[in-house]
């Protein structure tokens, strides 16, 4: 994997492709191999570029100092594209919704459109049954470690306090070993997560970095599941009614992971946003039916 190197340690990253940058985020305690379904099914004329953040599935650990908080976070995202000069940038977001905040924070001058896939948003953080078990695991002495040998064993991984309402079908176990090996082999990428678990997630300050989106002059394309527990249908809405050019496609029989439950409903939405090919009058309550 290429390397660029910014303030605060290393970000491994994969790309392919040529064209206009989109930046595919992922979420937590997870790494670029969660667009794995959808990657090869996305348009040529691209820039694909999919970086690996401190989110606790990161190859190696963040310097010692690194803020990775919220914020901290954010940061780290804009010194990314920063690094690479990526330039009107298309940035999708999933699972973790930190990124959304860079309009709060003024970091979103590279960024020029945005894809925001089930994610957390408004004050839910952390999301459902899955982020209060990830809190759990947080406050207890060893509990990560723990609760990521729970997650390589199948039947725990699918109840629904751990990815049971994450993913509509069960992930499979070479996907959750990829995940969470870096974690298990180095305590001090347990600790880059720690860091970001513990940063505190004051609810009036996210809503209120949340709303900041109204800001945001760029298009957006908010690819939300209709079905699901731990990311809000409404927020989908919420979210397309706050961009001031935002536009609502929900996706049927998918939980949060969409791109893994339905990636060939999720690759033509996000190509026909990308190419401009999707020319509905009013697309904000269309959904891709299963």
């Amino acid at each position: 994997m290429p390397t660029v190197d910014i303030a605060t340690g290393r970000i491994h990253y994969v790309e392919r492709g040529d064209g206009p940058a989109v930046v595919l985020l992922h979420g937590l305690l997870m790494n670029h191999t969660q667009w794995d379904q959808v990657i090869d099914l996305l348009p040529s004329g691209f820039r694909y570029v999919l970086p690996d953040l401190p989110l606790g599935a990161h190859p190696i650990p963040m310097h010692p100092d690194a803020d990775l908080s919220l914020r901290g976070l954010n940061q780290i995202i804009a010194d990314f594209l920063t690094a690479l000069d990526l330039r009107e940038v298309t940035l999708v977001h999933s699972d973790w919704g930190g990124g959304l905040f860079l309009t709060a924070y003024g970091l979103d001058e590279r960024v020029g459109r945005i894809i925001a896939l089930p994610c957390e948003a408004f004050g839910n953080f952390p999301p459902g049954l899955p982020g209060k078990m990830v809190a759990v695991a947080v406050a207890l002495p060893g509990g990560i470690p723990l609760a990521l040998r729970q997650l390589r064993i199948r039947w725990l991984r699918n109840s629904p306090l751990m990815m049971g309402w994450m993913a509509r079908r069960p992930l499979a176990d070479e996907v959750m070993h990829g995940w969470t090996e870096p974690a298990l082999r180095d305590k001090a990428i347990r600790r880059d997560l720690l860091k970001y678990a513990k940063s505190g997630f004051p609810k009036s300050e996210l809503i209120a970095n949340t709303e900041a989106l109204q800001r945001f002059s760029g298009d957006a394309l908010i690819l939300w599941s209709s079905a699901g527990k731990v990311m809000p249908r409404e927020h989908g809405r919420r979210l397309a009614e706050l961009l001031p050019k935002g536009k609502l496609v929900e996706i049927d029989d998918a939980y949060v992971l969409s791109m893994l439950d339905r990636p060939d409903a999720v690759a033509a939405a996000m190509s026909s946003f990308l190419t401009g090919a999707d020319s509905s009058p009013d697309p904000r309550h269309r959904v891709v039916e299963s």
